[in-house]
């Protein structure tokens, strides 16, 4: 999902500065490592301090999973419906661009953190930890690749992909939701 929507805004630009201009492909290439890394670093952070930090403002695990799937679900219907505005509004130019994007969720969002939290206390912080550089790895890649990957599927290609990752992105929301409540009253 989070790979469509990277593939997205570099084929419709909705990567944009202040100016409204396009970001050209080198600003693009700047801006995603830094992107990328403030996402994965963010993630990181949490996954050590989560917890405390959930725990210290009187937030269980759950309230988090609802809250999450209820940002994603949102989320995922604005962008399904049709004419909703799918820009991401930055905080500044030039190099804060990759820092402080409006679009977090998509790279690194309540899904993300929420199941970083539970991977962690599952599988461990190594094979969660590996686990975030893969896939914050993966999301460089295809948007570091993006004119490649458009090329081979082309734009009909992308927003059918797209439709069909944001109905996914739903239902994950959705369940989130479900086993947030589910567990909070089994408790």
């Amino acid at each position: 999902m989070v790979l469509m929507r990277l593939i997205e805004m570099k084929q419709f630009t909705w990567l944009k500065d202040l100016s409204t201009q396009p970001l050209s492909k080198t600003l693009l290439l700047c801006v995603g490592p830094t992107l990328i890394l403030g996402r994965l670093v963010g993630a990181i952070l949490f996954m050590f301090i989560g917890k405390g930090v959930l725990r210290f403002i009187g937030i269980t695990i759950y309230d988090f999973q609802v809250a999450g799937g209820t940002l994603l679900f949102i989320l995922s219907v604005r962008l399904l419906l049709p004419g909703a505005k799918k820009e991401i509004a930055f905080s500044g130019k030039g190099s804060d661009i990759g820092v402080f994007p409006l679009g977090t969720p998509l790279i690194t969002g309540p899904a993300v953190l929420t199941t970083t939290l539970m991977m962690r206390d599952s599988f461990g912080i190594v094979p969660t930890f590996v686990s975030l550089v893969l896939n914050m790895l993966i999301c460089w890649i295809t948007l570091a690749k993006s004119d490649l990957i458009i090329k081979l599927i082309g734009t009909g290609g992308t927003r059918a992909i797209s439709k069909i990752m944001y109905i996914l992105l739903a239902a994950i929301g959705v369940m989130m939701v479900r086993l947030g409540i589910t567990a909070g009253f089994l408790k």
